[in-house]
């Protein structure tokens, strides 16, 4: 008898030791874990009797909450709301957070360590707790003029400022109201989010740091850089651009846009190659450089790497394995090549600031109720791609492409600007990728610009880089630079 109490008595020890040790982890180790968990709905709950902190671009809310008359307490409201979408992302009793909602969702909701001083006067004063507002580093002017031009056509523009890596402009289209997603009626919100989830266009995602292209020829900038640094050529060494290439090691032939002409002697300067786009010249470069070379230079450029801004972004993707003829593809930024709009704006950023590639951030500043800082991002280095003295000759030849190549439509009176544009095949029935890569003023960049539009926007079969990326991104540096 004795003996089964004590088995009994020690099954009770084990069991209550065990809840006590399960009910310590959920507590105190796993508790920032769930409540940070989009799945839990509690925590929203809780939310959203406090008021949230706002998102603010140059000086005005772009996610705001105002009292709500129902049990919740707080509407979270988008004045603006397809326009920063992107930016903001939403806030939803049934689906949670996205985008900055989600990254500084602790600061917004008056949570975050760095807001215990502010926690604590409020549980003194009596008064409601109350967000923290999140300034973002967007440009009004230049979000607006990058909606604007983009218009209807599906695509990406992201703008950076090349000296300090500050985001000024992140559009994404097809976009959608994160007013919808965040209304307090469960039912009208999963019906909208049933049917954006099933919209082909995918517009809950953001193309701008999310979606990977076949760069096209904009990605013949790498190729330069990764030329002029081997220390082998310069813009005026002369290579061979013939009418048709024949691809080593296979049957197919590369030939130019159009079944254009490069030069009537079948050679050129690096510098024309690049300003009038010679496919040809770079197929041929490329596999002259090497496919090791062209991978260490994407590489060094971010290729194959994410950043977070803070929002996620998807690593862009140079092949591991390239044989002689897939190594010409490359070049041109085709085959396996993919990139996102931010890593080109990235790429353009380097060769903007004399080879020096600053880390691109969102959140700039972090202010309590009160208006007291609470964080400040400070500016800082991500990477040096190339020397100084290829990003300038770099530059000299991008203003030469703007001025007297293919992207003339990206010209700004009064002021230089230097450019990229390409036009990247996609699937055999489907229209190529119009971009546009560039930066102003050339001599001082403000603004970094990358612009994508997908399966030629408006023009269709018929859309170049230059006649529909280029304007877009045009407009957005005018919209800085002025």
């Amino acid at each position: 008898m004795n003996a089964a109490l004590r088995r009994l008595s020690l099954v009770a020890f084990v069991m209550m030791l065990s809840l006590m040790v399960a009910a310590t982890y959920i507590h105190v180790f796993a508790a920032p874990d769930l409540n940070a968990d989009n799945r839990n709905v509690r925590t929203i709950y809780r939310e959203y009797g406090n008021s949230r902190g706002p998102i603010i671009v140059d000086g005005e809310s772009v996610a705001l909450s105002t009292p709500s008359d129902d049990a919740f307490g707080y509407q979270r409201e988008y004045p603006q709301g397809p326009l920063y979408a992107p930016v903001t992302g939403f806030y939803s009793i049934v689906f949670g957070r996205s985008a900055i909602e989600y990254t500084q969702n602790s600061v917004l909701n008056g949570t975050a360590d760095s807001l215990f001083i502010s926690r604590l006067e409020a549980l003194v004063t009596g008064e409601q707790p109350r967000g923290s507002s999140v300034e973002v580093t967007i440009s009004a002017a230049a979000q607006q003029a990058a909606w604007d031009a983009l218009g209807d056509q599906r695509g990406a523009v992201v703008a950076l400022d090349p000296k300090t890596g500050a985001v000024l402009a992140m559009v994404s289209k097809p976009s959608y109201d994160p007013n919808d997603l965040a209304a307090h009626d469960t039912s009208l919100v999963n019906d909208e989010y049933q049917r954006l989830l099933a919209d082909d266009d995918s517009p809950l995602i953001n193309r701008a740091t999310t979606n990977r292209y076949p760069p096209g020829s904009t990605f013949k900038l790498l190729v330069a850089a990764a030329a002029l640094e081997s220390g082998a050529y310069d813009a005026d060494t002369v290579i061979p651009a013939p009418d048709q290439l024949p691809l080593p090691q296979s049957s197919s032939i590369m030939g130019n846009f159009g079944g254009a002409t490069c030069a009537p002697d079948e050679e050129m300067t690096l510098a024309d190659a690049l300003r009038i786009s010679c496919n040809t010249a770079f197929g041929q470069l490329g596999m002259d450089v090497g496919a090791d070379a062209l991978r260490s230079t994407a590489q060094a450029f971010g290729f194959g790497t994410s950043v977070e801004i803070p929002l996620k972004t998807t690593p862009s993707v140079f092949p591991g394995e390239l044989d002689v003829p897939q190594t010409a593809l490359a070049s041109i930024g085709q085959f396996d090549v993919a990139a996102t709009p931010l890593q080109m704006a990235l790429v353009g950023s380097a060769i903007a600031n004399d080879g020096v590639q600053m880390s691109p951030y969102l959140v700039d500043t972090v202010r309590t109720a009160d208006l007291d800082v609470v964080s400040q991002t400070e500016p800082s280095e991500l990477a040096r791609p190339i020397s100084a003295t290829t990003a300038n000759t770099l530059t000299d030849m991008m203003v030469g492409v703007v001025t007297g190549g293919s992207g003339s439509a990206a010209q700004i009176r009064g002021v230089d600007v230097a450019g990229k544009t390409g036009t990247a095949q996609t699937t055999t029935d489907a229209p190529p990728h119009a971009w546009f890569v560039g930066f102003a003023p050339a001599d001082d960049p403000e603004v970094v610009v990358a612009v994508i539009v997908e399966n030629g926007g408006n023009l269709g079969a018929e859309a170049t880089g230059g006649a529909v990326a280029a304007p877009i991104a045009r407009a957005v540096m005018q919209a800085v630079i002025s």
